[in-house]
C-alpha cells in the first residue's frame, strides 16, 4: 500500500509540472521525514551522488561533443560519407545513419547526435524528395543510437547506480547498436527501392570523395581512438572523455574553427546539462535512499520472483512499464527511478546485469522518441522547423525496430555480451 501511495505521489507531482528532480528530492525528504529517520542522511546521500570519479565523464564527454558541434565537424563527417554512399538507393538515408552512428562514438549523448546530423542531413533530403515525415523520423531515430554505441551517458549512469564494469557496457552496446543502425538502413534502402518522389543523388568523382574523407578523418580518429583506448584499457571512460576532449580542441583548432565565442557556447550549453543530470541524479539518490529504507524495492523484487518465475515473462512485464513509463518520463529519469527497483530481481532471474542495461536502454530509447515527452521529437522539430505531429508520425516505423531488436535481445543474449565475456 505504501508503494502504491508513493507512486501515486509522484504522478501526482509530475502531473503538476514539478521538474523531476525536484518531485523525487521532495518525495525522498519527505519519506525520511514521515518515518522519523536521522535527516544527517539527506545532504550525505546528496554529496554521495555526485562524488564519483565516473561522474566526471558526463561533462567531458557534453564538453567534447558540444566543441563538436559549435564548430561543425558534424557536416564534414555527413559529406564524407555521402561521397561514398549517396548515390546508392536511399542513399542519404544510409549516410545519415552511418553519420548518427559515427558521431555516437563520439559524443555519446542522443540530443547531440540529432542536432548535429539533422542540421545538415533534413535541408539536403527534403530537396531531394524525401518524404518529410520519414526524414523526421528517421533524423529523430538515428539521434538514439548515441545512447547506444559507445560512448554512452546513460550506461555510465547505469554503471554508477548498480557498479558494473563502464568498459563492458561501453563493449555490450556495440553489436545491438550497430545492428539497430544496419537495420535502419536497410529500411532506407528498400523505401527508396520501392517508393517514388526522391531524386538519387550523383555519384561523387575520386577527388571529391578524397577531399571530404579528408575533412572528416580527424572525427573519425577521435572515435577510433576513445573505442580503442578503452577496449585496450589503456585508460578508463572518464580518462577517454578527458582526452578526447582535449584531441576535440587540437582538431577543430586546427582546422581554424575554434573560436572563443564557440567555446563559450560549448561551454554554457554542456554547463546547463551537466547541471540538469546532477540535479536529476541527486534526487533520484535521495529518493532511492529512502524507499530503500522503506524496504520497497526488497519488497518489490520479492514480489516479482515469487509471482513471476519465468524470466520471459519477468523481462516483457519489464518492457511492457517502461514503454508506458516512457511516455511520461524522460530517459535518464526512468533509469534512475527504475534500476534501483528493477536490479534486485535480476540475480533470482538469472539475467546478467550488463544485458539487461543494454536492454533497458534500447528501451528508453524508445522513449526519446514517442510523444509526449519523447526529446528528440523536440529536437528535430526545432532543428527542421517543423510540427510535432510530423515528427511524431514518422517515427513509428523506428519504435517498432527497437522493440524487435529489444526481441532479439533476449533470444541472443551475444548480441551484447559476445565482446565484453566472449571475445
Amino acid at each position: 500500500m505504501t508503494a502504491v501511495a508513493i507512486l501515486a505521489a509522484l504522478l501526482a507531482l509530475l502531473a503538476l509540472g514539478v521538474p523531476i528532480a525536484f518531485t523525487l528530492g521532495m518525495l525522498g525528504l519527505s519519506l525520511l521525514y514521515l518515518a522519523d529517520f536521522n535527516l544527517v542522511m539527506v545532504p550525505q546521500a546528496l554529496y554521495s551522488s555526485m562524488d564519483s570519479f565516473i561522474l566526471v565523464a558526463v561533462p567531458l564527454f557534453l564538453l567534447m561533443s558540444n566543441v563538436l558541434l559549435k564548430c561543425g565537424v558534424g557536416r564534414d563527417l555527413f559529406a564524407a560519407v555521402q561521397s561514398w554512399v549517396g548515390h546508392w538507393p536511399g542513399g542519404l538515408g544510409v549516410a545519415t545513419i552511418l553519420s548518427c552512428a559515427i558521431f555516437s562514438a563520439i559524443s555519446g549523448s542522443s540530443v547531440a547526435t540529432a542536432a548535429t546530423i539533422g542540421t545538415v542531413a533534413i535541408p539536403e533530403m527534403i530537396e531531394r524528395g524525401y518524404n518529410r515525415r520519414f526524414v523526421y523520423g528517421l533524423l529523430a531515430a538515428g539521434g538514439t543510437l548515441g545512447i547506444l554505441i559507445p560512448p554512452s551517458i546513460p550506461l555510465i549512469i547505469y554503471g554508477v547506480i548498480t557498479e558494473e564494469s563502464i568498459g563492458d557496457l561501453f563493449l555490450a552496446g556495440v553489436g545491438p547498436g550497430l545492428a539497430l543502425a544496419g537495420i535502419f538502413i536497410v529500411y532506407s534502402m528498400l523505401l527508396a527501392r520501392f517508393g517514388r518522389g526522391f531524386t538519387r543523388v550523383p555519384r561523387a568523382s575520386a577527388t571529391e570523395r578524397g577531399v571530404a574523407t579528408l575533412r572528416a578523418l580527424p572525427s573519425v580518429a577521435l572515435a577510433a581512438f576513445i573505442l580503442l583506448g578503452i577496449y585496450l584499457g589503456i585508460f578508463t571512460p572518464t580518462e577517454a572523455a578527458g582526452a578526447g576532449f582535449a584531441l576535440s580542441l587540437v582538431i577543430v583548432a586546427a582546422m581554424g574553427r575554434l573560436t572563443w565565442a564557440r567555446l563559450r557556447q560549448a561551454v554554457t550549453e554542456s554547463m546547463n546539462t551537466t547541471v540538469s543530470i546532477l540535479l536529476i541524479l541527486a534526487g533520484a539518490k535521495l529518493f532511492g535512499k529512502a524507499i530503500t529504507l522503506y524496504r520497497i524495492p526488497q519488497d518489490i523484487s520479492t514480489f516479482l520472483t515469487t509471482n513471476i518465475s519465468e524470466p520471459a515473462l519477468f523481462v516483457a512485464v519489464v518492457a511492457g512499464v517502461l514503454l508506458v513509463m516512457g511516455l511520461f518520463l524522460e530517459s535518464l529519469s526512468m533509469l534512475l527511478v527504475m534500476v534501483p527497483v528493477l536490479y534486485p530481481a535480476l540475480m533470482p532471474m538469472g539475467l546478467d546485469p550488463v544485458w539487461f542495461g543494454i536492454f533497458f536502454v534500447v528501451l528508453i530509447e524508445c522513449a526519446l522518441i514517442t510523444p509526449p515527452v519523447g526529446l528528440n521529437l523536440f529536437v528535430i522539430q526545432a532543428v527542421a522547423r517543423a510540427r510535432i505531429t510530423d515528427v511524431a508520425a514518422g517515427v513509428w516505423p523506428f519504435v517498432l525496430f527497437m522493440l524487435g531488436i529489444a526481441a532479439v535481445l533476449y533470444l541472443v543474449p551475444d548480441l551484447a555480451l559476445y565482446l565484453p565475456f566472449r571475445l
